[in-house]
């Protein structure tokens, strides 16, 4: 058996996905959830393991220092724990800042009481709305403290500096993965984000919702591709204190993205278009050097495999409910 791992936000959709790749590795692992936007559903497949443990807390909360016993022989911490889609944090804004703040500097002192190895899991929104294009990670950003969207992307940021502070005064194992857009089935129909919506829309032949013209840019990483980015962060003692970018830098506009969707999903639905959201980027999409050079990691998954695979299990999902 090989080493117990930690993972805070085990219910949501990266955290569960991550769970079930850890534990056919055959990893032991311990996951914590509070279910402020996790999905008891999600752990259905992990609780099937002898190798797996549960335990409900939050881990900006009191309670979850209280555990700092039980997980006293963690070896690697992988937090994930925060709402990550504008659906979610936009109605838990304190939640989420918490989270990411408090939470992140829990989860460092566990990891440095236990000589543990942390992934923290930042965003690719600590970019803003960037003025630059691709954004590597040495840029600082284009970002507003000043709206709905701050809760968000300044308490990812705040995480960041946290995790600079306990690599840089303590040598705490700590790395930093900026996410960009993931996807597959396991995103919750009510996720909000582009590539759930799309999907159910086209295979419900509802109209597929795009905000504002639709020129906007995204880069999409399938789930699979994602997971193999953290595990590689985690074993590469080359990643200590360092941010890195994990996404597709292959460059859509949501626009093509909605006609993409359509034409795979053989749908009848109308594209309708919206009003753009306050601070929603113009262009997103990484520069991935960086994880080339000390991970050996690109994506490996085509976005019309990806979107097949994901259209194939949604519809699934939606004719297993007829």
């Amino acid at each position: 058996m090989k080493g117990r791992i930690l993972i805070t936000g085990v219910a949501g959709f990266l955290g569960s996905h991550l769970a079930e790749e850890l534990l056919l590795r055959d990893y032991k692992v311990v996951g914590i959830d509070n279910f402020s936007t996790g999905k008891e559903k999600n752990l259905k497949k992990l609780k099937q393991s002898k190798n797996f443990t549960f335990i409900e807390a939050d881990v900006s909360s009191n309670y979850f220092m209280a555990l700092q016993n039980q997980l006293e022989d963690i070896d690697e911490i992988y937090h994930l724990a925060s709402p990550a889609s504008p659906a979610y944090y936009l109605k838990k804004p304190i939640d989420t800042i918490d989270a990411n703040t408090l939470g992140t500097k829990n989860v460092l002192d566990l990891a440095q009481k236990n000589n543990a190895k942390v992934v923290y899991a930042s965003t690719s929104e600590a970019y803003g709305d960037p003025l630059i294009h691709p954004q590597s990670e040495k840029y600082r950003g284009n970002v507003n403290t000043w709206g709905p969207r701050a809760c968000y992307d300044e308490s990812k940021r705040l995480g960041e500096v946290y995790c600079y502070l306990y690599y840089s005064l303590f040598n705490t194992k700590v790395k930093v993965a900026r996410i960009f857009n993931t996807y597959s089935a396991g995103l919750a129909n009510d996720d909000g984000r582009v590539i759930s919506n799309f999907v159910n829309q086209a295979l419900l032949n509802e109209d597929i919702t795009v905000y504002g013209d639709g020129t906007q840019t995204r880069s999409f990483c399938y789930v699979t591709d994602t997971i193999r980015g953290l595990i590689l962060m985690m074993e590469k003692e080359s990643a200590n204190g360092q941010i890195i970018n994990i996404g597709n830098p292959k460059e859509y506009t949501i626009l093509e993205m909605a006609n993409l969707v359509k034409k795979l999903s053989n749908s009848k639905s109308r594209i309708t278009f919206h009003p753009l959201p306050i601070d929603d980027p113009k262009q997103r999409k990484p520069d991935i050097s960086k994880a080339r050079k000390l991970l050996g990691w690109t994506p490996q998954v085509d976005v019309v495999d990806g979107l097949n695979k994901t259209i194939t299990n949604y519809k699934n999902q939606i004719d297993s409910k007829e």
